[in-house]
C-alpha cells in the first residue's frame, strides 16, 4: 500500500503549479538535438537547444565516439580512484587547461556536479560565500551543500559586492571568504562584471569561481568569459561545461595544480561516481581543439544571434539586456509566457517558456537560443512565426 500522505502532497501541488501555470510539460525529442527537431512526427525550428555550435551532431566527433567505444568500451567501469581513469580522461584535462589557460583541470561528469563538487570540497561551515542573485541553481546548490554562509549580493551590483566583501570581512567570523558568479547569465544573456569582481576580491582576499557554463565555446572568441577579459591567472575557479557549446556531455573545473590536486582526494562527485564514457571523453577533446583552433563556428554562432535580436527588436519585442546570443522575449505573466510558447509550437518553432522558478517570479519569458547550425532561411521563418504569434497575441 502506498503512502496517502505522499498521494495527497504530489496531486495537490501538482495541480496548483498547472493552475498558476508553473507545471512544465516535458516534450520528447525524436532523433538529433540539431537546428530543427522532430517532437510528436512535426518538425520544428528549435530555438531551445544549449548546442551552441552546433557540435552535439557533428560527423567527425560521432565517428572518434564509435572509434572509443571499440578501443575503450562503452564505460569507464569504475570510479577515477579505482581504476576508472582512462587515458582519455587525463588526455581531456590537459586539453581543457591548455584552453583556459591553467595550470590543470579536472573533469567531472555534468556542469552540476562540478559546482556540488568544488564548492563543498573547498568551503565549509566556518567560511562564507558572496552569491549574485541570479546565480544558477547548481551553485546555489553547491553552497548549500558546504553549509557555509551564505551572503547574497544584488545581481552584478559592484558596489553592494564590495560593502558585503567589507563588512563580511571586518566581521571577523570566517576562515575564507568565497565570491561566486555565473560567467554568462543563461535566462537574461548578459555577461558578469568580472574585472570589478576581481579587484574587490583582490583588495579583500576572496576566492574567485566563475561558472562559464554559458560562456566557454560564445565568449572570448570561444575561449570563455575569463580568457575574454585576459583574467586566466587572476581566477582561482574556472568551471565549466562540456555540455553545451561543447556539444557532448559533462564538466570541469580549472585552475592552479593544487586546487586540483585537492579536488582529487576531497570532491566527492569525483570520489563516488563513475567518470564521463571514453567516447564523452575523446569526442570533448576533439570539440574543444576544434574551438582551439578556429573560430568559424563561433563567429557564425554571434552573427545568428545578432541577426535574430536585431529581427526580434524591430518586431517590437522586449528583449532584454543580453550581451550574448542568448535571446529572452520577456513576457512577464508565467500563463502568458506558456500560451505564447505552445502557440509558437503551433506554428513551428520550439522555443521554451521559462518560468518560476527558473526565473523570478512575474518575469516569465521565452528564451530563444540561436546556434551556429542555424540557416538565415530558418532564422528568417522563425521571425515571421514570431511576428504572427506577437500580433495575435497582443505583444507587438
Amino acid at each position: 500500500m502506498t503512502s496517502k500522505a505522499l498521494d495527497n502532497f504530489l496531486n495537490e501541488n501538482i495541480a496548483d503549479l498547472k493552475d498558476k501555470g508553473l507545471y512544465n510539460e516535458i516534450d520528447t525529442v525524436q532523433g538529433a538535438n540539431g537546428p530543427k527537431i522532430l517532437i510528436d512526427g512535426k518538425e520544428l525550428i528549435n530555438l531551445s537547444s544549449n548546442n551552441y555550435l552546433g557540435l552535439a551532431t557533428d560527423e567527425n566527433l560521432k565517428i572518434l565516439a564509435k572509434d572509443a567505444i571499440e578501443s575503450h568500451g562503452v564505460g569507464a567501469g569504475a570510479v577515477r580512484t579505482i581504476n576508472g581513469t582512462l587515458d582519455l580522461h587525463i588526455n581531456l584535462e590537459q586539453k581543457i587547461a591548455e584552453f583556459k589557460g591553467t595550470e590543470s583541470a579536472i573533469s567531472y561528469q555534468s556542469g552540476f556536479n562540478c559546482n556540488m563538487a568544488g564548492i563543498s570540497a573547498v568551503m565549509d561551515k566556518n567560511d562564507a560565500i558572496l552569491s549574485d542573485s541570479l546565480n544558477h541553481a547548481s551553485i546555489i546548490d553547491g553552497c548549500r551543500l558546504s553549509k557555509a554562509k551564505i551572503i547574497r549580493f544584488e545581481h552584478s551590483d559592484m558596489v553592494d559586492l564590495r560593502q558585503k566583501a567589507e563588512e563580511a570581512v571586518e566581521s571577523g567570523l570566517y576562515n575564507k571568504i568565497m565570491v561566486i558568479t555565473d560567467g554568462v547569465f543563461s535566462m537574461d544573456g548578459d555577461i558578469a562584471k568580472l574585472p570589478e569582481i576581481v579587484t574587490i576580491a583582490e583588495e579583500f582576499d576572496l576566492i574567485t569561481y566563475v561558472d562559464d557554463a554559458h560562456g566557454s565555446g560564445v565568449t572570448g572568441k570561444g575561449a570563455g568569459t575569463v580568457k575574454h577579459f585576459d583574467l586566466q591567472d587572476k581566477v582561482d575557479f574556472q568551471m565549466g561545461t562540456l555540455s553545451k557549446a561543447i556539444g557532448v556531455v559533462g564538466g570541469y573545473i580549472a585552475g592552479k595544480q593544487n586546487l586540483i590536486d585537492w579536488l582529487k582526494v576531497r570532491s566527492r562527485p569525483f570520489l563516488f561516481s563513475t567518470a564521463v564514457s571514453p567516447a564523452d571523453a575523446i569526442a570533448s577533446t576533439r570539440a574543444i581543439e576544434l574551438l582551439m583552433h578556429s573560430t568559424e563556428l563561433n563567429e557564425k554562432l554571434w552573427r545568428n544571434g545578432n541577426y535574430l535580436k536585431e529581427g526580434l527588436k524591430k518586431l517590437g519585442f522586449d528583449i532584454g539586456n543580453s550581451a550574448t546570443p542568448i535571446t529572452p522575449c520577456m513576457i512577464g505573466d508565467e500563463k502568458n509566457a506558456q500560451t505564447f510558447s505552445k502557440r509558437l509550437y503551433e506554428e513551428g518553432v520550439y522555443a521554451k517558456s521559462i518560468v518560476f522558478p527558473t526565473v523570478p517570479r512575474g518575469t516569465g519569458r521565452i528564451r530563444n537560443m540561436p546556434t551556429a547550425a542555424h540557416t538565415k532561411e530558418m532564422l528568417d521563418e522563425a521571425l515571421a512565426i514570431y511576428e504572427k504569434v506577437g500580433k495575435e497575441m497582443g505583444f507587438i
